[in-house]
């Protein structure tokens, strides 16, 4: 076996040790990936937010909104995952 491809079989290797178990969650029989959950749950926490901030007319005051909302999504769902699955 040639160095390059020792290289190769063990980067392979390593890479593949992440994928050994794929959690999920029993919903009325059918099993969804974790992600899944937490970003449709993030999600409906953006509207949330975004319905509490049109309320008190705070949206202007905040930047780009393009940026801002997915930025949000991406942080409940990884809240979520953290207090939730970890």
């Amino acid at each position: 076996m040639t160095r390059r491809t020792l290289i190769f079989a063990s980067t392979i290797c390593l890479l593949c040790t992440g994928c050994g178990r794929a959690p999920s969650v029993d919903i009325i029989g059918s099993f969804f990936p974790v992600w899944m959950v937490c970003l449709t749950i993030a999600i409906v926490l953006a509207c949330i937010v975004r319905l509490v901030l049109l309320r008190y007319k705070f949206e202007s005051e905040i930047g780009p909104v393009a940026l801002f909302y997915p930025a949000l999504v991406i942080l409940f769902s990884c809240l979520l995952w953290l207090i939730f699955f970890r």
